[in-house]
């Protein structure tokens, strides 16, 4: 795996999604050409919903009001449950889940502490970005498993996440702070090329920039259009 944390935020060029008021056919591709192998997949999946779950748990203890506290705390329970049914996927083959998450878990670790917001405002944001980004990278990458794991993964990982929690949460802050709407909104900016150097790093790469970025840029622009879609429904430029 590449160390997408050793540099201090990394110059990351994004696929350019077509203006909104054009639909065009969505192309597909090929998910078995970029798939890691299943165990890899499960590790690194588990690992992230563990760290969502932790960075969920820190805001919600630092947040001020009880009835925020509880929507984030939710968010959290259900990070953790994710994790816990990704675990047990990695059980029913006979692993370890330990030592399946255990090598990504510095490069995981890495990239928390790059999301850490200047206050548990930012934070949040940083949970709702990077943890909506990743669901939606790994329930597509659930396409190209094997079996019937695959379905049972994208089930999982599309279940209830507690967005709308964090969304109100969010709205709440925001019209009570008229200078927040626009840090929040370069905060997000900042959070995305990180994030999708996560993805990226879960995919078997060719090694040929121009040739992978063909291949792969139809997932990444689905991601993209996604994370618009959640900045707007705080009122925030994507």
């Amino acid at each position: 795996m590449s160390t997408w944390f050793t540099r201090r935020r990394p110059s990351v060029e994004l696929p350019r999604l077509t203006p909104r008021a054009r639909s065009l056919p969505t192309v597909r591709v090929d998910l078995h050409e970029v798939m890691p192998d299943l165990l890899p997949y499960l590790g690194q999946a588990a690992y992230l919903q563990l760290e969502q779950f932790e960075t969920l748990s820190r805001v919600a203890a630092e947040a001020g009001d009880l009835h925020d506290k509880g929507l984030i705390s939710a968010a959290a329970g259900h990070a953790l449950s994710k994790h816990q049914g990704i675990v047990a996927e990695i059980r029913r083959r006979g692993d370890d889940p330990a030592d399946a998450m255990k090598p990504f878990a510095d490069e995981i670790e890495g990239f928390s502490a790059l999301i850490v917001g200047a206050d548990w405002r930012e934070t949040l944001l940083s949970a709702l970005v990077t943890g909506g980004l990743l669901d939606d990278f790994f329930i597509r990458l659930a396409a190209g498993l094997p079996g019937d794991v695959g379905p049972r993964l994208a089930h999982l990982l599309g279940s209830e996440s507690g967005q709308e929690g964090v969304l109100e949460v969010l709205r709440g802050q925001i019209a009570a702070d008229p200078l927040l709407g626009s840090r929040l909104a370069m905060w997000g900016r900042r959070l995305v090329g990180d994030t999708l150097l996560v993805a990226r790093s879960a995919l078997h790469l060719s090694g040929n920039r121009a040739t992978d970025d063909a291949r792969i840029e139809p997932i990444f622009t689905e991601l993209i259009a996604a994370h618009t879609r959640r900045m707007d429904a705080l009122g925030l430029t994507a």
